[in-house]
């Protein structure tokens, strides 16, 4: 047991003294945006089982996930998949050519700005899709 913990004390004492800049962001960006995707695998891999075990609750999950506050969290999802993926790419990088180290501030701010220019469209459709159902919220038809 102190061998599972003593890890994870050491990273959590590191995250909160550490006062770095982009980097910290990215760790933090990259380890938080991990988490909320293996929440969601979770929950996806229990509810799908439903289907089989308990038809009744796969479908009440349905309707739930069909609700804003959960159109919401995947929207969450998605700019945490495709932050992960991306930062994932440039630590591989990094790890690959040791000698792009010295560029890590301007590689970090590239993947913020590269997440950012994916996202917004995606952003756009699926927050046009979320207030399309919200309720009172009437939006013209186009």
């Amino acid at each position: 047991m102190q061998n599972v913990v003593k890890p994870f004390v050491s990273t959590v004492r590191g995250a909160l003294t550490y006062r770095g800049r982009e980097g910290q962001l990215a760790w933090f960006g990259h380890r938080l945006a991990g988490l909320g995707t293996l929440l969601f695998f979770i929950i996806h891999v229990i509810d799908t089982s439903w289907v089989f075990f308990w038809p009744e609750g796969y479908m009440h999950a349905i309707a739930l996930y069909k609700t804003p506050a959960f159109l919401i969290g995947e929207l969450m999802l998605g700019l945490a998949v495709l932050y992960h993926g991306l930062n994932g790419l440039r630590i591989t990088l990094m790890d690959w050519r040791p000698s792009l180290w010295k560029y890590q501030r301007q590689m970090t701010w590239g993947t913020f700005g590269l997440t950012a220019l994916i996202y917004a469209p995606v952003f756009v459709i699926m927050m046009g899709h979320i207030l399309q159902i919200w309720p009172g919220i009437e939006i013209a038809a186009r």
